[in-house]
């Protein structure tokens, strides 16, 4: 975003500042300025002079001697210059004056170029007379000068006068770098509504008269937005009668100071507006469009498009048109069509000026490969409540200018009005975001040199649709800090109650799940979230089981990367399998990481993100191992129930006799067991290997860090030891849910200490053996109840078919 000095001092006419306290006050106020270009630089002791009288020179066929008169003297001047005259005005540089640069466009030199008087084949010369390209410009900006040849003046103008006034070059161009939630400011008033409040001046927008004949616009055109998502407000209105000619010097010159090149009247209408207001707008030749209508909808995939740069492109159904009765005549916020522009015969013409969806109009701007300046401010978002204003300011123009006849009435078509945000207001807390002891007044007085309304009643600050980034106290906060001036808040130590940081309980659990796997010889691993459909064939899983209605990514980096994990395993088994094939031995891992399972395909919400504390292993270490791991586990989050192992657990990618679901209080917590033999093989992993997968959600309701003091016993324990002979389909677990269960209140503890299979025992049988120990918390035990109990818990083992060994 560029803007001249002087095209902001026409809004805050009382600003008197050097480029240099320009450019640092206003950085420090939140408009950042990258950079300055003083177009009078190296400029210097140039005036206007009229030539009196040519003379041939003597030595030299190409040259002319001039007589100039540069108003307070007549200066004798050789040039080599075709297009003089006498009576020709023209901008001089005189003896010891200074130019930017040769005769070439872009030749500028730095510090100048100093010219001296001296003789040019003989003959004195006390000055020199200059072209654009010598004054440091270009043609382009400056239309009236000849292809070749010194700047002419027009014939009013007065000798003796500033050249560099004249010509709008005594101004400076500023470099703006303007975030994206300031779209405010890509516009000239917007930049001087924040110089005003920088530098304290009145701010005085342009004021937009009212325009147009007795007629009704409606009775030329008529306008319809079928995607009104896309199109939030289309306004419209028309200029018949037009005439096309060059714009003043006045709007040529704001023009070219920020690199627009003037082409004619309306066109630099549209392009002044545009950088006044920040917003674009495109005119029509009203004879072209089909039916005298306007419909703004969407292209149909594959139609073709020719636009004003003479390029046919290629539409697609998301590309947003302007289209008439028949035809497409326009790329909506992008660029108009050949078939509808403005030429020299045009008569009427209809103004647009519209605010079209940002997010369409970069991605079609994409699409159709072409970025312009006006799908450049429309990629911004605009605030849809500046088009009309814009419109009404254009059509203003027109008549000041007299380049046509503005038709009564206005088409606006608006199909839900955006209303200022309103924000709660609280200037005590605002001082305590920023350390700072301001008083509301002065924060009330600094937002209302931004436009900002103060509602007293309901202590709101309004803010207007032009701001897009306002929306909460902080955003308040910061308004107040760059205009109170970020260099004069006070440097403080930082202030609050001092708490005792920690961990939530859910990453509590997790941090001692990492603990106890790393206290039992594991190493942490990490695998991808996101893997291939074919994990499921490699786990052997049936085709109709839940884990195969995995999340699909849209933009996956290949189809080994695209779904998103409903198991762990994969990653784990990869893992054991890359340390097997480089020969490492007893290698132990668990990973802490989520699956992702949908409550439905396709995706209508988020999926279920479910942590899962997987351990894997081979070499040292057997199934037991792998419990015994689990145990501890269970056991220091405080889960003093007693798990239980079901062997039913139907895992496709466990052994069918080594496999468990893990079960605390009725739930499948998680399994383990063996990988199956073949998966084992699939993945590579030449010896046996042992995994376990707890399902976090499901354990972290049961966990606690709650102890419970208990005193030492004042009364003995008494132990019985019992050995069975137990059918080998029976469970250990099943014996010990008997005797949990049989055991009465005083049983403490039981403990598993010995199981035997042999030669001394029957077929189909094992030897089990435990230890139960049995205590009161107020007396000692007679023999009597120890008896009653070991009688319970025997009878039930009886129902099991267990005896007693003999």
């Amino acid at each position: 975003m560029d803007t001249s000095l002087s095209w902001i001092k026409a809004y805050v006419p009382d600003l008197d500042v050097t480029a240099q306290e320009y450019t640092d006050a206003m950085t420090l106020t939140g408009t950042k300025v990258e950079g300055f270009k003083e177009l009078d630089a190296d400029l210097d002791k140039i005036v206007v002079g009229q030539i009196e009288k040519i003379e041939k020179h003597p030595d030299a066929d190409k040259l002319v001697v001039c007589q100039v008169n540069i108003g307070t003297e007549v200066v004798q001047i050789v040039t080599g210059a075709k297009n003089v005259f006498e009576g020709a005005k023209l901008p001089v540089v005189l003896d010891g004056g200074r130019v930017a640069g040769g005769h070439e466009p872009g030749q500028r030199v730095a510090g100048g170029i100093k010219i001296k008087k001296g003789k040019l084949r003989g003959v004195a010369s006390y000055g020199m007379m200059c072209s654009i390209e010598e004054l440091g410009s270009t043609k382009e900006m400056y239309p009236e000068q000849p292809e070749n040849g010194i700047y002419i003046f027009p014939e009013d103008t007065e000798v003796g006068a500033d050249a560099i006034e004249l010509l709008g070059l005594h101004d400076v161009v500023f470099e703006y770098e303007i975030t994206s939630n300031r779209v405010d400011c890509y516009s000239v008033v917007g930049i001087a509504r924040e110089a005003a409040a920088t530098f304290n001046k009145e701010f005085k927008p342009p004021v937009v008269t009212e325009t147009g004949n007795d007629e009704d616009v409606n009775d030329y055109v008529k306008v319809s937005v079928e995607n009104t998502d896309l199109c939030s407000r289309y306004c419209a209105r028309v200029v018949k009668n037009i005439k096309i000619e060059p714009s003043p010097k006045w709007l040529q010159r704001r023009l070219s100071s920020v690199g627009i090149r003037p082409i004619n009247n309306l066109v630099d209408i549209t392009n002044y507006v545009m950088e006044e207001y920040g917003q674009p707008m495109h005119a029509y030749d009203l004879d072209t469009l089909a039916g005298h209508q306007i419909v703004v909808k969407n292209a149909q995939d594959g139609d073709k498009f020719v636009t004003l740069d003479g390029q046919e492109r290629t539409m697609d159904k998301d590309v947003l048109m302007i289209c008439d009765g028949e035809k497409a005549v326009g790329i909506a916020g992008i660029m108009g069509g050949e078939n509808s522009m403005i030429t020299d015969s045009a008569k009427t013409m209809l103004f647009e000026a519209a605010c079209f969806d940002g997010v369409n109009i970069r991605k079609s701007s994409k699409r159709v490969g072409l970025r312009t300046d006006a799908s450049g401010k429309f990629e911004k978002g605009l605030d849809p409540n500046n088009a009309m204003a814009a419109l009404n300011r254009a059509c203003q123009l027109v008549e000041e200018l007299g380049a046509g006849e503005v038709v009564g009435g206005a088409i606006d078509i608006y199909s839900k009005k955006k209303e200022p945000v309103r924000v709660p207001f609280d200037a005590e807390k605002i001082n305590r975001m920023l350390g700072t002891n301001i008083s509301e007044e002065d924060m009330l007085g600094y937002f209302k040199k931004i436009d900002l309304d103060y509602d007293a009643e309901t202590k709101e600050v309004i803010a207007p649709t032009f701001r897009h980034d306002l929306f909460r106290l902080a955003d308040l906060a910061e308004e107040v800090a760059r205009f109170f001036g970020y260099e004069n808040i006070p440097t403080t130590l930082p202030s609050g109650e001092a708490t005792t940081g920690k961990l939530p309980f859910k990453l509590r659990i997790e941090q001692v799940a990492s603990d106890i796997a790393e206290f039992c010889g594991f190493s942490q691993g990490m695998s991808y979230s996101f893997e291939s459909p074919k994990v499921f064939d490699k786990l052997l899983l049936p085709e109709d089981s839940k884990l195969r209605n995995a999340i699909s990514i849209m933009n996956p980096l290949g189809e080994d990367y695209s779904i998103m994990r409903t198991t762990s395993l994969n990653g784990m088994l990869t893992s054991l399998a890359t340390n097997y094939n480089r020969r490492n031995k007893n290698v132990r891992l668990y990973e802490m990481g989520n699956i992702y399972i949908p409550q439905e395909l396709p995706l209508t919400e988020l999926p279920d993100e479910r942590m899962q504390f997987t351990l894997g292993m081979y070499g040292d270490g057997d199934f037991f191992n792998m419990k015994g791991v689990v145990e501890e586990f269970f056991e220091k989050i405080g889960m003093k129930g007693r798990e239980k192992y079901d062997p039913n657990a139907g895992k496709s990618f466990l052994h069918p006799g080594r496999q468990a679901n893990i079960i605390y209080d009725g739930k499948v917590v998680g399994y383990l067991g063996e990988v199956h033999p073949e998966v084992a093989d699939i993945y590579g992993i030449g010896e046996r290997a042992y995994v376990a997968v707890l399902d976090m959600p499901e354990i972290i309701p049961y966990a606690t860090f709650d102890r419970k003091y208990t005193g030492i016993a004042k009364y003995p324990a008494v132990t019985r030891d019992i050995s069975m002979v137990v059918p080998k389909e029976i469970l250990v677990g099943q014996i010990e849910d008997v005797i949990e269960k049989k055991g009465g209140a005083h049983l403490e503890s039981f403990n598993l200490f010995d199981i035997y299979e042999g030669a001394q025992i029957k077929a189909g049988f094992k030897s089990v053996a435990y230890s139960i120990v049995f205590r009161a918390k107020d007396k000692t035990l007679e023999e009597a109840e120890i008896t009653a109990a070991m009688d319970r818990i025997l009878s039930g083992l009886e129902e099991l078919g267990i005896e007693l060994r003999k």
